[in-house]
């Protein structure tokens, strides 16, 4: 198996095999990062691949959110394969493990409408 650079950004967003963005944020603020991108350009997240270090349940709703084309997650749970299924989104990931180890994971467990996820997530993260 070929090893993974270490020095590879937080969240990255590829299309046409160019990164056309990526932030080096924590927890779950590159992706809100992207989301304030997005409004601000002509990106279509539709067409993209979007690469984020960790893919909790989180992550995965936000993305379902922002419209992602595909998700690979270099660790993913459970539940995020449950919503990214749900919502029909494809996905790869290297490793998966059953929980990540967050609170966000847990607040979320019985959540799996969107925008419900969203509003907790943002009012967490100060971003509404």
């Amino acid at each position: 198996m070929q090893e993974k650079p270490k020095d590879l950004p937080s969240l990255s967003v590829i299309i046409n095999g160019q990164i056309v963005f990526a932030s080096e944020g924590n927890w779950l603020y590159p992706l809100f990062d992207l989301q304030e991108h997005i409004k601000r350009s002509t990106l279509d997240l539709s067409r993209a691949e979007v690469h984020d270090k960790v893919v909790g349940k989180a992550a995965a709703l936000l993305l379902v959110r922002l419209g992602a084309g595909k998700v690979h997650g270099r660790l993913m749970s459970d539940l995020a394969v449950q919503a990214l299924k749900r919502y029909a989104i494809p996905f790869t990931y290297d490793e998966r493990v059953s929980r990540i180890d967050c609170k966000t994971e847990d607040i979320l467990l019985n959540v799996d409408d969107v925008e419900v996820a969203y509003q907790i997530l943002c009012k967490r993260a100060n971003r509404c």
